[in-house]
């Protein structure tokens, strides 16, 4: 089993100035990841993506460690002014830019859903079918590079696991599958275990993630947490030490015979460094106890 870590676990640190997206590489080699997913990059001034996308593979290549997934925003409703085919174009353009990394996989996102005065009368089945033509036309150019494609369940609208499942099922090619972030579900208020079980034959690549759950029928939390689409509170939690249900939502994913990276990805208010260090040992403690080191 391999472990790597999401850029965005370790972000604070960018955002305070302490360290680069490059400097990034070696502290996640040197909490002890095998690998690294960048969420997004930030291409310094001056600089062509591509070949900033170059240096970020360089580095890893140095540092010994492998820059295994490319994960993006995109919108197929609004995304480049609501023009559903320049939107995919952009997308094929970023597609090139995870080759350049080096990666062997891409999420991008589907939609944050209508808006605008726009939600009234329409919802997800008026928007499937325009989300499947995107995500079919984006993997199957992927294909030709050597990339797999992937939806997360992630941004409310397509964050359910029949949504997933819905989209998934409507592309229907086998470069196209399903980043399973084990917390996520519980933005959308559904169990964890029930939407693991639903998309892990699905699954493309995993993020390991824990939250804080509070019930939207107690006091509101002044601080530190964000509401649910339904109304209950969530922050962010070092693995392990929150409410998802981490070693059963794993042992679906490794009995439906998932056997890439685990992807640790930590959103919460501790110390981050501290945070992905603990968390690596509980997914390695938990690799142990589910035999789960093929």
């Amino acid at each position: 089993m391999k472990y790597a870590v999401s850029s965005y676990s370790l972000s604070a640190l960018v955002n305070k100035g302490e360290k680069t997206e490059l400097e990034l590489i070696a502290l996640a080699k040197e909490i002890g990841f095998d690998g690294i997913e960048f969420a997004g990059i930030s291409v310094p001034e001056g600089e062509d993506k591509l070949q900033y996308a170059a240096r970020l593979k360089a580095e890893c290549e140095r540092q010994g460690i492998e820059l295994v997934q490319y994960s993006i925003g995109a919108d197929f409703i609004y995304g480049c002014d609501g023009n559903l085919s320049a939107e995919i174009d952009r997308l094929k353009g970023e597609v090139d830019v995870c080759r350049a990394l080096g990666a062997k996989g891409m999420r991008h996102d589907a939609t944050g859903g209508y808006k605008n005065g726009d939600e009234k009368f329409n919802g997800f089945k008026q928007a499937l079918p325009r989300l499947v033509e995107g995500y079919r036309a984006v993997t199957e150019y992927a294909a030709e590079k050597g990339i797999k494609t992937m939806i997360e369940n992630h941004g409310y609208f397509c964050q359910d696991s029949d949504r997933v499942e819905a989209i998934i099922t409507g592309v229907n090619h086998k470069n196209f599958g399903a980043l399973v972030d084990i917390g996520n579900f519980l933005c959308a208020d559904e169990n964890p275990v029930t939407a693991v079980s639903r998309v892990a034959q699905f699954a493309s690549y995993i993020h390991a993630k824990d939250f804080h759950v509070k019930s939207g029928s107690e006091l509101a939390p002044a601080d530190g947490f964000f509401k649910t689409r339904g109304g209950n509170y969530l922050r962010g939690a070092v693995l392990g030490h929150g409410n998802v249900p981490v070693l059963q939502t794993l042992k679906i994913l490794s009995d439906a015979g998932y056997n890439g990276y685990i992807t640790l990805e930590f959103e919460g208010h501790e110390d981050p460094v501290t945070a992905c260090r603990w968390g690596l040992n509980t997914l390695k403690k938990i690799a142990r106890e589910l035999e789960w080191n093929d």
